[in-house]
């Protein structure tokens, strides 16, 4: 019975968006499973995701909260897209 959490900070995945919408939430629940279920083998009615959204000030990276990181982040370490965001917490 393999449990997955997923952590994200509630930030949104797009403008105008506060939060993981319900359909990401649905897709990433379904990929998660599947995944398992390709590699491990685990039926997919075996498998709990637990989607966790942490508010923004409350995830630290590099020592700081991940707003100040990203502030001191320079231009040219923006992740994927130009999105200061993209591929961090």
């Amino acid at each position: 019975m393999p449990i997955v959490t997923i952590q994200v900070t509630r930030e949104g995945s797009g403008p105008g968006r506060s939060s993981v919408t319900a359909e990401e939430k649905t897709s990433l629940i379904a990929g998660v499973s599947q995944l398992l279920l390709d590699v491990l083998h685990k039926p997919l009615d075996s498998t709990f995701v637990v989607i966790e959204e942490v508010e923004l000030e409350n995830w630290g990276w590099g020592g700081l909260p991940v707003p100040e990181f990203r502030k001191r982040r320079s231009p040219g370490e923006l992740g994927v897209g130009g999105n200061n965001h993209e591929s961090t917490p």
